[in-house]
């Protein structure tokens, strides 16, 4: 192999090199910002970039392919047409040289989105879980108005239930009486004395006293 094929070979080998890093960059770019971001599509930019750079590929290959003939050609020439044909050489293997740059260039482009993109998908996930979080908070509010409000109303229904209920027993006990009453209502004072003096109660004060009195005795 001629200096010049080696020369070549190596530059060749540096640009594809390239091309398969910038591929990988690319395709996998494209997998950390999709994956990151919660709830996208999963995006397979892969066959796209392959198709891109094996356009790449194929110029890579065909220069170097052009250079071995060259390279093979010079082998049996002297002098001038040796020289041209080194020439000549010289000039492809500064295109492969100038595609393995574009190559470099077009990797360094590519990780430089990559890593904005995956900043952009860490920014919006921290905003996703902020608003997780507000939303957390405000619900957790909420539920606690809504327990203190339930906690007041079953307190003010606790508090009408104890009112009626002494108001029913105040209602039964003021009938009780009445119907205790009505026992001793119209009997005269002598039998209502009578009465009193078996309870050993007083006998003392007027109808009314001694008619409470002896309801009083009645509900004991």
């Amino acid at each position: 192999m001629t200096s010049m094929t080696r020369q070549y070979s190596a530059a060749a080998s540096q640009a594809r090199n390239v091309v398969d890093k910038t591929a990988d960059v690319w395709a996998e770019g494209a997998r950390t910002v999709t994956g990151r971001l919660f709830g996208l599509p999963q995006v397979d930019l892969v066959p796209a970039v392959e198709r891109y750079f094996d356009l790449v590929q194929r110029t890579v290959d065909i220069n170097r392919r052009l250079a071995v003939r060259w390279a093979e050609a010079a082998a049996t020439l002297s002098g001038t047409v040796r020289e041209k044909a080194e020439s000549a050489g010289g000039v492809v293997r500064e295109k492969a040289e100038a595609a393995g740059d574009i190559a470099r260039e077009q990797a360094e482009n590519a990780e430089r989105a990559a890593h904005e993109q995956a900043e952009q998908a860490e920014q919006a996930e921290k905003e996703l879980a902020r608003q997780a979080r507000q939303a957390e908070r405000e619900q957790a509010e909420k539920a606690e108005r809504t327990a203190r409000e339930q906690a007041a109303k079953a307190e003010q229904a606790e508090q009408e239930l104890a009112r009626q209920a002494r108001q029913a027993e105040r209602e039964h006990a003021r009938q009780a009486h009445a119907r205790s009453r009505a026992r001793y209502e119209g009997l005269p004072k002598a039998e209502l004395s009578d009465l009193l003096a078996k309870r050993d109660l007083p006998k003392t004060g007027n109808i009314d006293e001694l008619i409470e009195r002896l309801v009083e005795a009645d509900s004991q």
